[in-house]
């Protein structure tokens, strides 16, 4: 066998022929070039599944985390493909929107030897969220009593131009 250089290859059963075909000859099918695979990802979807990491691949889906939308979903997949983490969306059963619209809550499915890290990981943000979102413990209290003077300084003045047209 020599080492001849075959830079094109069939699209449908992989075969290598040099540069002088053009079409392959066992199922017809026009030559593509090849050899950009090794040193760099030749899609978006081959580049994803570099980043996901082996250890993370077997067993069935399960559902670690619920989004509210399509986009929160790809957040957090983004989020666990960053870690490794392969991960899959589906809308949530029962609810009836056209799967063609992005509202609607997703599902958010990984591998059962996946599903600890991920949840591990996606405790963690939640625990900074919650944090940094939620008010002091003194605060609550000053919230609440501020928002029923309101209240009850929008139902005086509403009372009183009813007051005011009616006499």
């Amino acid at each position: 066998m020599s080492a001849e250089v075959r830079p094109l290859a069939c699209p449908r059963c992989a075969r290598k022929y040099p540069l002088e075909e053009r079409f392959c000859a066992d199922c017809g099918m026009p030559l593509v070039y090849v050899g950009r695979g090794e040193e760099q990802p030749i899609t978006e979807a081959h580049e994803r599944a570099r980043k996901v990491k082996p250890q993370y691949t077997g067993g069935h889906q399960v559902r670690v985390a619920s989004a509210r939308n399509q986009a929160e979903a790809e957040l957090i997949q983004g989020m666990l493909l960053e870690e490794g983490i392969p991960s899959v969306q589906r809308r949530t059963r029962g609810f009836d929107v056209p799967d063609f619209l992005a509202a609607g809550p997703r599902d958010i499915l990984v591998p059962e030897a996946g599903a600890e890290a991920a949840r591990e990981l996606l405790a963690d943000v939640r625990t900074g969220e919650s944090e940094a979102a939620a008010p002091a413990d003194g605060e609550r209290p000053l919230r609440l009593a501020a928002g029923l003077l309101i209240a009850l300084a929008g139902a005086a003045g509403l009372i009183w131009v009813l007051y005011q047209l009616a006499g």
